[in-house]
């Protein structure tokens, strides 16, 4: 039998709704954590980016992840009170409130706050910089590439990050796509320093197709890696 530290009193209101062990004044604390978890929260989804996101907005998400534990607490742990848990949900609502008006009043905080189209890929090359800026790998947006079939870089005219954490792809018409970077793992794994054989190569790293005789070496000039494949030209079907 389950031996309690002491005994626990069925809808004994005082203890629903407050404990003796806290002061009047720390509803007034409760409201301050409410307001520093939350910015925490939205601070940290901010900065991990928006791939965990997909089709939940920032707002959504954030206040999931606030109200849950505040939540399942309450529901399992006797010595819980629901009065500041009542706050939690009412400060966590409102400035979800709040946090989505201001997105709609000021353009540039829902910009800077949930984020903006970001373009990764131009022309059959991948733009580095803003790949970089927004924490996804190459090898991540390579994935997303070939979930829409995608076989080499040459295909695609321009690929955007939406702030959705989606992948926006739009194609060259099949008789207009260029050589580019072969996407599939096993032909990058097959990448080369010292070229086996004359023709057109592409760079491992951005894309960047280059002529190249046998047993040359070339650096990037777009990116300065060193490692490149022979280029692919195969036509996607819609």
């Amino acid at each position: 039998m389950l031996l309690l530290a002491e005994p626990i009193t069925p809808f004994d209101w005082e203890r629903l709704l407050w404990t003796a062990d806290a002061p009047g004044t720390f509803l007034l604390e409760v409201v301050f954590r409410c307001v520093v978890t939350y910015l925490m929260l939205l601070a940290t989804l901010r900065v991990t980016g928006r791939r965990g996101v997909r089709q939940l907005s920032i707002f959504e998400l954030s206040i999931i992840l606030a109200l849950g534990s505040a939540a399942g607490d309450t529901m399992f742990y006797h010595d819980t009170p629901l009065l500041p848990v009542a706050i939690v949900f009412v400060v966590v609502s409102a400035m979800y409130w709040l946090f989505n008006r201001l997105t709609e009043w000021y353009p540039p905080f829902s910009d800077w706050l949930e984020g903006t189209p970001v373009l990764l890929i131009e022309e059959g090359r991948v733009n580095i910089k803003n790949l970089n800026n927004i924490n996804l790998t190459q090898k991540e947006l390579f994935g997303e590439l070939r979930l829409q079939q995608i076989e080499h870089l040459g295909q695609v005219r321009r690929a955007y990050m939406e702030a959705t954490g989606n992948l926006s792809a739009y194609f060259y018409a099949p008789e207009k796509a260029l050589p580019g970077l072969p996407i599939w793992p096993e032909r990058l794994a097959a990448s080369q320093r010292r070229m086996e054989a004359a023709g057109s190569h592409a760079c491992c790293k951005c894309g960047h197709v280059e002529e190249l005789a046998r047993g040359a070496t070339a650096v990037c000039p777009v990116c300065k890696a060193d490692e490149w494949v022979p280029v692919c030209d195969a036509k996607r079907e819609a």
